[in-house]
């Protein structure tokens, strides 16, 4: 299991992912074991869960590169990968067992919007439309169950926050930021990738609720950066189970919220240890994500 890393050249350590400069045009981005909930990073890792996050984002960067090109090179232990070891100390001492969880990305200015995109109502959503009939301030169908899903894919940004909570945006805020066409382009085009890999995980018996993308610019051109369309940034459904109305089980980390709010954790660190039980089914959950996705096992 990968829960920290320790290499040359460290630039930043997230929540989950800790990135390395290449050089001047190239990141490798590492993803780790850790797991976050309520944006604190707990204590025990997740086997392989770093590995499936590298892969199936990889996947998806390879599948929607029709729609807006991305930041990714090659997957680090891909055969496909440049070959940076003989002029990069970083890379040719690259551990085999860090190399299978990381990346090789183009770097970009990011864009500090998280471009949520939201097909059904859950989570956070439904907490606002209960109090409010609202999501993310903006009017929805009256009479809508948990889990319904929404007349069109709607756009609901937030802030990209360092440390905390991100905080949902306003229309005029987007634009107050990065300007009218940005705005438009941003939201046509996260709507575009959304709609894609949902119509490609439905044929496969799974459906994408939901999911956050980022993007950077790259020599002026729009890219999309990060991960993509993974179990952290994104709801999946099991077709099979579907049922509005109520709480639908997804392939992520649910069984880990579950347990920490029976311990009655407070959501401030430190978070408890989790039993092997609960890694065990969160591992679990993460490969058969992977697996219903691209069709193969890893």
């Amino acid at each position: 299991m990968l829960i920290e890393t320790q290499l040359p050249n460290r630039l930043h350590r997230g929540k989950v992912r800790d990135t390395y400069r290449i050089n001047d045009d190239l990141l490798l981005m590492v993803t780790t074991d850790r797991i976050s909930a309520y944006d604190v990073v707990l204590p025990t890792g997740i086997p392989d869960k770093g590995r499936v996050l590298n892969k199936i984002s990889g996947f998806w960067f390879d599948q929607t590169k029709h729609i807006i090109p991305n930041h990714l090179v090659a997957l680090a232990d891909a055969p496909d990968a440049p070959s940076l070891g003989e002029t990069n100390s970083l890379m040719a001492n690259l551990p085999p067992e860090v190399a299978r969880q990381a990346m090789i990305a183009k770097e970009a200015d990011r864009i500090d919007i998280e471009c949520v995109i939201r097909g059904y109502i859950t989570g956070s959503a439904w907490s606002e439309y209960q109090r409010h009939g609202t999501v993310s301030g903006k009017p929805m169908p009256s009479g809508m169950v948990e889990g319904d899903p929404f007349p069109e894919p709607i756009f609901t940004p937030t802030t990209k926050a360092e440390t905390g909570h991100d905080e949902n945006m306003s229309d005029d805020e987007v634009v107050a930021m990065v300007g009218v066409d940005l705005a438009r382009r941003l939201e046509d085009v996260s709507k575009a990738v959304f709609e894609f890999g949902h119509d490609f995980a439905r044929e496969r018996g799974v459906i994408l609720a939901d999911t956050k993308m980022e993007f950077g610019l790259l020599q002026g051109q729009l890219i999309l950066i990060d991960e993509l369309l993974t179990p952290d940034s994104s709801r999946f459904w099991d077709m099979e189970g579907y049922e509005p109305g109520k709480s639908q089980p997804s392939f992520d980390k649910q069984f880990v919220r579950d347990y920490l709010t029976e311990q009655g954790w407070d959501r401030n660190p430190p978070a408890p240890e989790l039993p092997d039980d609960i890694v065990a089914k969160t591992a679990d959950r993460y490969l058969e994500a992977y697996r219903l996705i691209t069709g193969e096992s890893l």
